[in-house]
């Protein structure tokens, strides 16, 4: 392989500060997809992102309207006529920032602080969106640009993109290409980088159970009649074994096991226990107890309770035997788990487990299939280079925990392999108050990306 044009690379150091200002930029507007009254910001957020790829060299940019927040849509055609296409896919909007008063500066005034920009979006994904731009706009710049790029950056990725597939299905021939690009994702740790290769699917579903007609006193009606918050409580504890391992009959009749190959490269990363405990402030772990902490995270379903409610809620005592109760369950699907699948057997596991007296519902309220991304690929191999390259250091190949749904359906629709290249860290509080982004992997993606596309000839 080649070496990037150093030019180019140089081009981006000298430009640090003005795409750290551009970056600043683009993390105060509020483009806040869940909140209806935000959506004149995301409209901004989506223009300022079109004007600013435009900028940045690329030849064609528009922001497309959907039936909900618009999609920005880029292109830019390099020299060489044969060379192969490469889509990016990020997103703009981000999660709303409650609660306020738990951030130390306002979440939509970038604010640096030891390294580290803090504002919503900072790592996801806003921050992660401009450093493709950024090593675009240098390689345009120095016209060593040696892919032909396509850029799809969605307004929705926070609420569950429901305008995503249907656009993609109707435009395969505008976003065909020969590998997808998604960097929203995190390195394995501080200075190791990683390409992810796995994700876990998601099934999540409503548990209601019903009891009598109305709220009764505990003291007239408890005893004979059944609490549906008690019976709540049994189903859930029901599903679960003494060892942490998942009761529902059937559940893990479809999960694909490691391969002793697979075991050992987990293995050969080591133990992470003693870090998860300091990142989340607990004493100690559970789960599985024949599964390391890393192949818990990665490569083994999980059930958990997510929220329940019934009964008196506001402070103070009140001898109340609810009518009804609900719970909130999600479940980490794993290859080859179906998501729908899943959700019949604890459907068939809670009509088993209900006592008599309450009538119970389980609601699928959306569900995402579990990814394996072949590493197998030209895509992958130039992705590890560059990586390797930039940070001095070997490319770990991981799983991650959680869903992105996305990469299921480019990989699905468009039938190219996708490569999962992030530089956030999951410990960086995306989601939460005082999320933030190291400028220091800021720096170091955009220097990996100019590798990345100046890798072309190594794509088939």
């Amino acid at each position: 392989m080649i070496t990037a044009n150093e030019n180019a690379l140089e081009r981006a150091t000298q430009n640090q500060t003005n795409s750290e200002i551009d970056l600043f930029t683009f993390l105060s507007i509020p483009s806040v997809s869940t909140n209806p009254n935000e959506a004149a910001n995301v409209q901004q957020c989506a223009e300022w992102l079109a004007a600013h790829l435009s900028s940045c060299g690329l030849q064609h940019t528009e922001v497309i309207t959907t039936a909900g927040h618009p999609i920005v849509f880029a292109e830019h055609r390099c020299a060489v006529p044969d060379a192969p296409t490469i889509l990016f896919y990020g997103h703009y909007d981000v999660q709303p920032v409650d609660p306020l008063e738990l951030w130390t500066t306002p979440p939509f005034t970038p604010t640096v602080r030891d390294g580290k920009v803090f504002a919503r979006g900072a790592t996801d994904d806003k921050g992660q969106v401009l450093i493709h731009a950024k090593a675009l706009q240098a390689l345009i710049a120095d016209g060593s640009l040696a892919v032909h790029i396509k850029m799809l950056i969605e307004g929705e990725e926070e609420v569950g993109s429901p305008n995503l597939a249907p656009f993609i299905k109707a435009n395969t021939q505008k976003l065909a290409c020969d590998a997808v690009v998604i960097s929203d994702t995190a390195m394995f740790a501080p200075n190791r980088p990683s390409l992810v290769v796995g994700l876990r699917g998601l099934a999540y579903v409503e548990i209601h159970v019903q009891g009598p007609n109305r709220d009764l006193h505990s003291g007239a009606y408890g005893g004979p009649v059944v609490n549906p918050l008690n019976a709540l409580c049994s189903i859930i504890a029901s599903m679960r074994n003494d060892d942490g391992s998942i009761a529902i009959d059937g559940f893990y009749t479809d999960v694909l096991e490691l391969t002793p190959e697979e075991k050992g490269e987990i293995a050969d990363l080591g133990s992470m226990d003693d870090r998860l405990i300091a990142d989340v402030g607990v004493t100690a772990l559970g789960g599985e107890k024949t599964y390391s902490t890393l192949e818990k995270l990665w490569v083994r379903p999980t059930l958990d309770l997510n929220g329940i409610s019934g009964g008196y809620q506001a402070a103070g005592a009140k001898t109340v035997l609810p009518a009804k109760a609900m719970a909130k369950l999600s479940m980490r699907l794993v290859p080859n788990q179906k998501p729908e699948h899943i959700v019949e057997l604890v459907r068939k596991h809670v009509q088993q487990h209900a006592p008599k007296g309450v009538t119970v519902s389980v609601v699928d309220l959306h569900g995402a299939n579990p990814v394996y991304v072949n590493r197998d690929n030209a895509a992958t191999r130039a992705a590890k280079d560059a990586l390797e390259k930039t940070f001095g250091v070997p490319c770990v190949f991981q799983r991650e925990g959680g869903s992105i749904p996305v990469v299921d359906l480019f990989t699905s629709v468009l039938q190219v392999p996708a490569v999962l290249m992030g530089f956030g860290l999951n410990t960086e509080n995306l989601h939460s108050p005082n999320e933030h982004f190291h400028l220091a992997n800021f720096h170091k993606g955009i220097e990996a990306c100019i590798r990345f596309y100046s890798s072309v000839q190594d794509f088939e």
